[in-house]
C-alpha cells in the first residue's frame, strides 16, 4: 500500500518546495498540506490530481513509480557504445536512458588524430575529466590543452568539441547538463 502523505512529502522535498509553496501552487492551505503529509487527512481525487500536477507528475506515475526500484548502479552490460570511424572516436553512454535525468555522463575515447563531433551552442553546462592521454578542447575560438588529471567546466554557449593531436589514445569522462549527447 502506498503511503500517500509520505510520498507527497518526499516528492515535494525532492523538488525543493516548501509546504507553503506547494499550497500556493494548488490553492490549498499550508495546514492542509501539513496534515496530508502526516496522514491526518485524505485528499479528494480532484485535490490529489491538482497536487500531483503541481509536483510535476500524475496519478499513474505516482502510484506505480517506486524509488526503491530505481536503478542506481550500472554495469558494462547496461552501457551502450557508438563508434565514429570517420572521426576516430567512440562514445560510451555510462547511464542508459540518461536523457530522463538532469545530467548525462559519457566515456569518450579518441584515437590519435581523432576528434568528437562539433557540438553547437545549447542550453546548459558541460564538465569533463581527462582519464588518460592529452586533448585540446575547442571552445569557440579558444584552443585549451588538457592532460591526464585535468578537467574542464563551461557554459555551452559556443561551438565546442575535443581533438586528440597526440600520439596515443585519450579517454575522458564528459558530462552534459541537460543531456545532449
Amino acid at each position: 500500500m502506498v503511503d500517500i502523505g509520505a510520498k507527497i512529502k518526499k516528492t515535494r522535498l525532492k523538488l525543493g518546495l516548501t509546504q507553503e509553496e506547494l499550497a500556493a501552487r494548488t490553492e490549498l492551505s499550508k495546514g492542509f498540506i501539513s496534515q496530508l503529509e502526516r496522514n491526518l487527512t485524505s485528499p479528494s481525487i480532484a485535490t490529489l490530481v491538482d497536487i500531483l500536477e503541481a509536483l510535476g507528475t500524475d496519478t499513474a506515475a505516482f502510484f506505480t513509480a517506486s524509488d526503491a526500484n530505481e536503478k542506481v548502479v550500472f554495469t558494462p552490460d547496461d552501457m551502450f557504445e557508438s563508434e565514429n570511424a570517420e572521426l576516430h572516436s567512440s562514445i560510451c553512454w555510462l547511464v542508459p536512458n540518461a536523457q530522463k535525468n538532469a545530467l548525462e555522463p559519457i566515456l569518450v575515447t579518441i584515437e590519435p588524430g581523432g576528434s568528437t563531433v562539433q557540438d553547437d551552442p545549447h542550453e546548459g553546462e558541460e564538465f569533463g575529466y581527462v582519464l588518460s592521454g592529452s586533448v585540446t578542447l575547442i571552445l569557440g575560438d579558444k584552443r585549451l590543452k588538457l592532460k591526464k588529471g585535468d578537467s574542464f567546466c563551461f557554459k555551452a554557449i559556443e561551438p565546442h568539441w575535443i581533438i586528440n593531436g597526440a600520439k596515443r589514445e585519450a579517454r575522458l569522462i564528459w558530462i552534459a547538463t541537460p543531456p545532449s549527447f
